[in-house]
């Protein structure tokens, strides 16, 4: 048997275009690609592949799916098959072994968590699109925020209502979706070994609630385009008394907070043709990008940056320019992150947007052009950013030129490449 490791590698590797390249001819439609279908007699192009979701779809005869379901319809292979085929596609090497009953229970709970939440990104985009309240609440949110339809279909984003006859629990219950894979069955020792989405919250007296409701919600993907988990963003029309703004899917064994980048699946191919990868916040600041036609763009989504999170980058590219908001909050999370990404031998730039601003508000006041400009222009080193931004960088002053001298050595010091190291000291020498 493949382990689990690996087969996440793969899945996370292969990639729709690429694999349906090898046998479709493929033309740009839209948002997605299109070509004849492999599946029957086709003479009018209806196989629609869809770069966002990782998946594809006859429209004619009905086939389709993800990469590794392609390959298992077009080559006639098993699951096992199509993986060791993709493997080979992209050079992973496969250590097959003999898996535990355990092992075996715990594939099976982490597909089924998997395909629940694939589920529910497709109810909750329902919602607001197709439900009264969805439309006035949800939709109207976003596009009081100037987002256009195309960046929310892109996103896949949806919205839970706050309505006790219609809730996603009561519907998944009723489409045979287990309780055991609704439910988060917490395990305090080990959050990260829990089975269940936690899409749904246990009353006292057994009844299910959902714990997403009267919010607007953002799916949250894997490397390779599964649905790991959700966040949700209150909305005060639809939600009363709750305190928490932002609630994202409990820790279990498929998503991890600080494992995840928002907008990683959507910007991967955008991150390798630029090199470049922009970091920002939250998840309307990605979005706002990308209507400015800036896709090389993940956020961190609330989290402290983690070192999972850096290399999860690092797979596709060396080259990060963090973006932060104008304010000390700002400037002080720039001050965190420096270090750990130079740690991980990345090359860093960075930009502090004006005073009060973030990337989405940014994007409301400027065009696509001016916002992209401003990027190029504005970026600077980790060295020029600390001797002009950072904190207690008051020059002229003794301590605080010692502080900043002190503080850029160190950021130096973390930077695993001697060569690398070497330069930026003779840059600091100049700069300092």
């Amino acid at each position: 048997m493949i382990d689990r490791i690996t087969v996440d590698k793969i899945l996370d590797a292969a990639n729709i275009v690429d694999v349906v390249s090898d046998f479709v001819t493929l033309k740009r439609a839209g948002a997605n690609l299109k070509g004849l279908c492999p599946f029957h007699d086709d003479h009018t192009p209806s196989f629609v592949v869809s770069p966002a979701r990782n998946t594809c779809k006859c429209f004619s005869c009905g086939e389709g799916g993800s990469p590794v379901g392609f390959i298992m319809k077009h080559e006639q292979l098993s699951y096992p098959d199509a993986l060791r085929y993709l493997a080979k596609k992209y050079g992973i090497k496969i250590e097959e072994k003999e898996l535990s009953p355990e092992e075996l229970q715990s594939q099976g709970d982490r597909e089924s968590m998997f395909i629940i939440n694939e589920w529910a990104r497709d109810w909750f985009k329902n919602q607001l699109w197709e439900t009264p309240d969805g439309k006035a609440i949800g939709l109207a949110y976003f596009r009081n925020r100037g987002f256009r339809d195309d960046i929310l279909e892109k996103f896949q984003v949806g919205f839970c209502p706050n309505s006790k006859e219609l809730s996603l629990s009561a519907e998944a219950l009723k489409n045979g979706y287990k309780e055991r894979y609704l439910v988060n069955n917490q395990n305090e020792m080990e959050p990260r070994l829990s089975i269940g989405t936690g899409l749904s919250l246990k009353r006292d007296d057994g009844s299910l609630r959902d714990r997403f409701y009267g919010r607007v919600i953002w799916p949250i993907y894997t490397f390779g385009g599964r649905v790991a988990g959700f966040g949700g963003r209150v909305l005060d029309a639809a939600t009363k008394g709750v305190a928490v703004k932002y609630l994202n899917s409990p820790e279990s064994i498929i998503y991890s907070k600080r494992k995840e980048l928002f907008g990683l699946f959507q910007a991967r191919q955008a991150i390798r043709k630029a090199d470049l990868c922009y970091l920002v916040e939250g998840y309307t600041d990605v979005m706002a990008m990308h209507q400015q036609g800036i896709e090389n763009v993940v956020a961190s989504s609330g989290t402290a940056l983690t070192t999972d999170q850096i290399r999860l980058i690092h797979r596709i590219t060396s080259n990060i320019t963090v973006i932060f908001d104008g304010d000390d909050a700002g400037i002080h999370a720039s001050e965190r992150g420096i270090d750990m990404l130079l740690a991980e031998g990345m090359n860093v730039k960075l930009l502090l947007l004006p005073d009060g601003e973030d990337p989405d508000s940014f994007a409301q006041k400027h065009s696509a052009t001016e916002y992209q400009q401003y990027l190029k222009d504005n970026q600077v080193d980790f060295i020029t950013y600390k001797a002009t931004h950072a904190i207690g960088a008051k020059r002229g002053e003794p301590d605080a030129e010692e502080r900043l001298i002190h503080n850029v050595t160190e950021s130096i010091a973390a930077i695993p490449d001697e060569i690398k190291r070497t330069v930026y000291i003779q840059h600091a020498s100049q700069q300092l």
